[in-house]
């Protein structure tokens, strides 16, 4: 045979091939299977290595040679990187809360607390700024996926310029995962279909253990590992994600110790608590019985003397004042305390809850023999506690989500014994979150006060840290970590990746405060801007000014100002450490250069167009797979079809028509549905008979199924063969959550006819899915068992909807509505 290439005939001539000079070191015997190499990590992937043995005709003249394998610099730590969700200031004990976590204490007096750190005041921007580095608009995150517009800054898409910490340690040698939340997938990309560049695994994590979006039920969580979608908990009494969690990151640890010891990791830890729902286990709500008795007004005290006592705040910082906007507890009915101080024990349970499962982690780092050599960071929430529970609280967020902010008290009261169980998806009374952010103004989606932003931050790095147990009070953001550890892995953030030339990274690193010699050096960031919906703050060596919110996070469907008309302030926090002393009447001067920073910084990071018109901001149209259909058809079982995926039956009329055959023995099962116990529909046969269910927001159900008091008042089962099944709605329209009359008919025979007063008005819940053939998550209603798999064939499956009947203006209100419940 003859070989013509001139590559080829090098080989034939016994030429070997080996690299120039190089930049990279490798380590160990080069061309053997042991070499390893450090890149330099200018260009990820880094170029390939050139072959460098020896070719020629015959193997056993030839010599071979292994490229070496990419290990990062000598003695790169492993790191845990955690955060939680919707947790203040004020809440962990270990910034003067009174609620215990022992984990994060453990993490404080082995290494510092950080009085002065913020977040972007929203999760999914915060969750950007954090992996990428870069600030939350030039990451594309300028606000949550559900609410992104066509600019640069609020698209919702991390672009391929901004490679996060996950890829650029992966590809330096690190084994990287994620666990837990995940609100930084566009909605529309959540199915099967992809594309999965937004996902983990195209973000540089190499495996995934979490759930989609903001939010999911910790009893049933919309949960993926990888990009499949997961049910652990089928089969398993008492199981819940928070500890799951915590279980599956202890052993895909053990599992990388096993295949390669000395490979460090990388560990993305992001558990769901505290945001809604509040589901702890029954046994740490137990711990908390009356822990709440004194009040949100006398907590807020007791942890304003605590945070004075550990040192995590000023001894001159003042109190804020508490809102008019806002009942003293004293003014509430006994009934009303009662109820509020379940809401607290139940929310207190859950964070403690995630704490303990974050110590699980922790300790097994330790077991392994491996904390002496781990980074570990961690910080306490992602924005400030979350408002979104109305001024009442609520057993089923699902309602305040949909516009229903006042649950009649002997409603919420049924579900105080079972409040944080399976059969409620809870959240907490508004004053509860403004406490819980001691001692600063405002809450989570506020990005002007402290209170959405300033979160609690603990670092540890055994042997590296000089001050175990100390305090530093440089002022520094989330977009720091990630050159923190970049700083401490020796590893350099990339100008290349991929072809692609990256940003730079805006963050600075906050290594240099590991040294005691630096506990008081001034702050190595100078300035930061802060930007949500409007809102808007610059911090400049130790002055900030900001914009004072117009509207209250927790009032729906208000009237905005224009963005230019909202009133500024400005504070000193050298002298004003919680935004309590307005400066701007006394020095408008040094407003106006503040006001003028905040500009340059806005366009800078991309934070321009400004916009707080949250009704048209929500009503623009993004991609989708399904957008402007209205005929939807299915064959055979097709489970998990995410909310952006699946017909809307909202504020319209609509048509379903299920073509079935029903096996000998009579027919069983869920035909389709979408929602579960908290909210949504279903069609399927029970014991036979057709039966459909509309459950308003666990508030009613209404059932169809022949029977006594229907049209079929037989209600026979359907004998084995050929069905056709016609669920049949016509909407009471135009306008909100209007009624309607339904018709549930078989072969073309009436079966029943009921009317519903309301519907639910603006979203199914978004932790569940779009299921045929089977429900994959929970039930609408209690006549049967997930995953209530139908028995008999689906031949065809077809929704026909009708045009909404909603205005122009109810239609915002609906979008708005649904991206503020994404929040």
């Amino acid at each position: 045979m003859k070989i013509v290439t001139a590559l080829s005939l090098g080989f034939l001539l016994g030429i070997s091939y080996l690299p120039g000079v190089m930049a990279q070191q490798v380590n160990g015997t080069p061309g053997s299977p042991s070499a390893t190499i450090t890149i330099d990590g200018k260009q990820l992937p880094p170029p390939p290595q050139q072959f460098g043995g020896v070719i020629k005709e015959s193997a056993k003249d030839s010599t071979p040679w292994w490229p070496p394998r990419v290990v990062p610099p000598k003695g790169a730590p492993n790191v845990l990187l955690i955060m939680t969700d919707d947790q203040g200031y004020g809440v962990s004990g270990t910034f003067g809360g009174v609620i215990p976590t022992p984990a994060l204490d453990r993490i404080a007096k082995a290494g510092l607390r950080y009085t002065e750190f913020n977040s972007t005041a929203l999760c999914s921007p915060t969750r950007a700024a954090l992996i990428t580095g870069r600030n939350h608009h030039s990451a594309g995150f300028g606000v949550i996926s559900e609410l992104s517009t066509g600019y640069p800054g609020y698209d919702s898409i991390i672009g391929p310029e901004n490679a996060t910490v996950g890829r650029i340690l992966r590809d330096n040698g690190y084994a990287t995962s994620w666990f837990g939340k995940n609100h930084n997938t566009p909605g529309f990309q959540y199915s099967v279909s992809g594309p999965f560049d937004q996902w983990p695994s195209g973000m540089g994590f190499e495996y995934f253990y979490g759930f989609m979006g903001g939010e999911t039920d910790q009893w049933t969580p919309y949960l993926f590992r990888d990009h499949t979608q997961i049910f652990p908990w089928v089969g398993k009494l008492g199981y819940n994600l928070t500890t799951d969690m915590a279980d599956e990151a202890i052993a895909h640890m053990h599992a990388l110790d096993a295949a390669a010891p000395d490979q460090p990791f990388f560990v993305y830890y992001v558990p769901g608590g505290s945001h809604s729902p509040h589901q702890p286990t029954q046994e740490w709500i137990d711990k908390f019985k009356g822990k709440f008795d004194m009040g949100w007004n006398a907590m807020r005290e007791q942890i304003f003397a605590n945070q004075k006592r550990l040192g995590v705040i000023p001894a001159s910082a003042k109190l804020t004042p508490w809102p008019d906007e806002l009942p003293q507890w004293e003014s509430l009915s006994v009934l009303q305390k009662k109820l509020y101080a379940r809401q607290a024990e139940v929310y207190a349970a859950y964070t403690a809850y995630t704490d303990h499962e974050i110590g699980r982690v922790i300790q097994a780092v330790e077991d392994m023999g491996k904390l002496d050599n781990t980074l570990i960071i961690y910080i306490c929430g992602d924005n400030g506690t979350s408002p979104e529970g109305t001024l009442s609280g609520t057993f089923n967020q699902m309602t305040a989500y949909n516009g229903i902010l006042d649950v009649p008290e002997p409603l919420q009261l049924l579900h105080y014994e079972d409040w944080g169980s399976s059969a409620t998806y809870p959240h907490m009374a508004v004053a509860w979150s403004w406490a819980f952010d001691t001692p600063f103004k405002w809450t989570k989606q506020v990005a002007s006060h402290f209170g959405g932003t300033r979160q609690g931050l603990a670092i540890s790095w055994p042997g590296h840290i000089k001050d175990p147990g100390g305090i530093r009070g440089q002022f520094h953001h989330i977009i720091d970590i990630a050159p923190t550890i970049l700083e401490a892995t020796g590893v350099k953030a990339p100008t290349m990746v991929d072809g692609i030339q990256q940003k730079p990274i805006e963050g600075v690193s906050m290594a240099y405060t590991f040294d005691s010699a630096n506990a008081n050096a001034p702050s190595a960031r100078k300035t930061q801007y802060f930007e949500m919906a409007g809102n808007r703050g610059i911090y400049s060596d130790g002055w900030y000014a900001n914009t004072h919110p117009p509207v209250p996070p927790w009032q729906l469907n208000a009237k905005f100002p224009d963005v230019g008309d909202y009133k500024w302030e400005l504070y000193s926090l050298a002298d004003d450490y919680s935004q309590d002393n307005d400066l701007a009447a006394k020095m408008p001067d040094k407003l106006k250069q503040m006001q003028a920073l905040f500009q340059q910084e806005a366009v800078k990071y991309q934070v321009l167009p400004l916009d707080n018109s949250q009704f048209a901001r929500a009503i623009t149209p993004r991609p989708s797979a399904v957008a402007g259909r209205t005929v939807f058809t299915y064959v055979g079982e097709n489970p998990g079809i995410p909310p952006g995926n699946a017909p809307s039956i909202l504020n319209k009329s609509f048509t379903i028509t299920a073509e079935i055959e029903v096996p000998e023995g009579g027919g069983e099962g869920m035909i389709v549905t979408d929602g579960g116990r908290f909210g949504g529909y279903g069609l399927f046969l029970l014991k036979g008979k057709p039966v459909f269910v509309y459950n308003l927001l666990d508030l009613k159900r209404t059932r169809w199924e022949g029977g006594v008091g229907a049209r079929d008042w037989l209600g026979d089962s359907l004998k084995p063969g050929k069905h056709t099944i016609v669920f049949d709605f016509t909407y009471d329209g135009p306008g909100i959550a209007k009624g309607g009359t339904g018709v549930l008919k078989v072969d073309g025979r009436e079966l029943a006819t009921e009317k519903l007063e309301h519907t639910i008005p603006f979203l199914l819940p978004p932790d569940e899915t779009f299921d045929v053939g089977v429900d994959t998550r929970t039930p609408v209603e209690s006549s049967y068992t997930i995953p209530f798999r139908f028995t008999g064939k689906i031949d065809k499956l077809t929704f026909k909807l009708g045009p909404s009947q909603l205005t122009e203006e109810d239609t915002r209100k609906v979008d708005h509505t649904i991206g503020k419940a994404h929040d």
